[in-house]
């Protein structure tokens, strides 16, 4: 044989979010998912983060891609897919509920009709390439979910996406095992398994049994009912509607992302809602508080979103009122928790009461926790064992449980994005980690700022910013009084008596770069300035000079 497999993993790795997995055969290439990642406090003025795939953009290799598998509907599988599609031009394939989900994202990137967009259902197999790809249904947090079983020349490689093993889900739906069952029986070579959960004991509660605790808050709430989720979340808007249907309460959509997930779940017939419960929000705000019930975006604390605009006093059409019950039915991103926390703080100074999973029976997690993951590793039975989709903790107290359950060591890969991972029937090698990073998507650019900028923009949060124009005459001596201006550094009282010094530091230093036969330069007039700046203040702002 003279290819190997290669699986690389460009984003999911040592991180949650941004899952984008690159399977490569001689000259055929797969692409497993190709989700984003939302930015952690220190990446000031980032909207999103992106898988870094400068891998398949060197050489021929964008020609090799034969096709994107989706695993679900997702913005960590499928939120990147506007921006690579730019790139890579090949077709996507996804399940009825995911294909709608991506297609709105398309069609608002405008570029639904340049891409191919393949429909199938679990239980079919697709033919691309050298590749049979049978995708297998899971149970999640939305419904349509699959994992995927792999033959290749090599073997056959299973990758789970994102599931876990729920008896009960709420679309009555349960996990595919008679499949995994018979890839154990064919054998595999490689299992590629969620990690997300790998640092819970025990086995992930069912959606079933948060039906249980939105009907208590339901009974218990006297006035509205606002439930913060992901856009995308529909099985819990499933359970919020069986819960408002109960109580005789109306419900409304607020944030647009919502509101096409709900159209497009209710098109395709993945939710089944009456059409006398929804109403419009301008409808809902002057209806009686105890018969509405309010799905809104914003759950992980984003300013943007709805909830956090009701918890600043700034939306266009609602406001928190006394006796309003706001349901956080979602886990926190890690990274995210201060900005959840400081908006549950906002909204109780508003006077509603607030209910999260530490309080209250109002989120399950869509992700197997570790009794499941031996299940899963048990019924497969790898050759090899990969876990994926995890910070680089979940990584490795997912390979110590295959660890426990009989993986040898040597036959598990713990890598992080940009580690090529290579197989044959018989041996796995783990290469050189390639060189990569972050792709940042900040307002229309993606990629045009790095790490470099960031720092900028996080000097200009902690000092602010100091400007001077200096005017020379050539011959040491200042034409007027520089111009000096400062954003975010000193308060109006010390303002004066610091740029009078500011002055005097400049004058200075055009004497001394005349006296030394130099002209005057902006480094020169930086460089003092930023002296003399710290040993006022001990605040290094940004400086910018420009000698005239």
């Amino acid at each position: 044989m003279t290819n190997v497999l290669r699986i690389l993993p460009l984003g999911g790795l040592g991180e949650i979010g941004k899952n984008m997995t690159v399977i490569e055969y001689g000259d055929d290439i797969l692409i497993v998912d190709a989700g984003v990642m939302f930015p952690e406090n220190d990446m000031l003025g980032v909207d999103l983060i992106i898988p870094d795939y400068n891998y398949l953009m060197e050489g021929d290799r964008l020609s090799k891609v034969r096709a994107i598998l989706i695993t679900h509907g997702h913005e960590d599988h499928i939120g990147a897919l506007p921006h690579i599609v730019e790139d890579i031009h090949a077709p996507i394939y996804a399940t009825p509920l995911t294909l709608g989900l991506i297609e709105n994202k398309l069609r608002e990137a405008k570029h639904l009709h340049e891409i191919e967009l393949i429909s199938f259902r679990a239980g079919e197999v697709l033919e691309i390439g050298p590749f049979k790809v049978e995708p297998f249904h899971v149970a999640h947090s939305i419904p349509d979910c699959v994992g995927f079983g792999i033959t290749t020349p090599a073997g056959l490689i299973v990758h789970t996406g994102d599931y876990k093993f729920d008896h009960t889900p709420i679309d009555s739906w349960p996990p595919d095992f008679a499949k995994l069952a018979e890839f154990s029986q064919r054998g595999v070579l490689a299992l590629l398994a969620d990690s997300t959960n790998a640092d819970r004991p025990g086995w992930t509660e069912s959606e079933m049994q948060l039906l249980e605790g939105f009907e208590d808050v339901f009974r218990k709430a006297e006035g509205r009912i606002i439930v913060a989720t992901f856009a995308s979340l529909i099985s819990r808007v499933t359970i919020a509607a069986a819960a408002a249907i109960k109580f005789d309460r109306k419900m409304a959509i607020a944030g647009r992302s919502m509101r096409d997930s709900v159209k497009i779940a209710r098109k395709l017939g993945y939710l089944d809602l009456p059409d006398d419960l929804i109403v419009d929000l301008s409808q809902a705000v002057k209806m009686p508080p105890s018969k509405v019930v309010i799905m809104v975006t914003g759950s992980q604390g984003e300013p943007s979103a709805v909830l956090g605009r009701l918890a600043r006093g700034r939306h266009n059409q609602l406001s928190i009122q006394e006796g309003d019950t706001v349901v956080f039915s979602a886990h926190p991103i890690p990274g995210n928790e201060e900005l959840i926390y400081r908006t549950i703080n906002q909204l109780y100074q508003r006077g509603a009461t607030v209910l999260y999973d530490r309080i209250a029976n109002v989120h399950v997690s869509g992700h197997a926790s570790r009794e499941e993951m031996k299940l899963l590793i048990n019924m497969i039975r790898p050759l090899f064992f990969i876990p994926v989709h995890g910070e680089l903790r979940h990584l490795k107290l997912h390979a110590e449980i295959a660890k426990g359950l009989g993986i040898p060591e040597d036959r598990i890969a713990v890598v992080e994005n940009g580690t090529p991972i290579e197989l044959t029937p018989y041996s796995m090698t783990v290469c050189d980690r390639l060189p990569g990073g972050y792709v940042f998507v900040d307002g229309a650019g993606v990629g045009d700022i790095g790490w470099a900028e960031v720092r900028d923009r996080d000097r200009l949060a902690q000092a602010g910013y100091f400007f001077a124009v200096v005017r020379t005459n050539g011959n040491g001596e200042l034409l007027g009084r520089p111009k000096l201006n400062t954003r975010g550094f000193v308060n109006e009282k010390e303002a004066d008596e610091l740029l009078k010094g500011a002055e005097e530091t400049i004058a200075r230093v055009a004497r001394e770069a005349f006296n030394a036969g130099r002209e005057l330069t902006d480094g020169q007039v930086e460089s003092a300035l930023n002296r003399y700046l710290y040993d006022e203040t001990r605040k290094r702002p940004v400086i910018e000079a420009i000698v005239i």
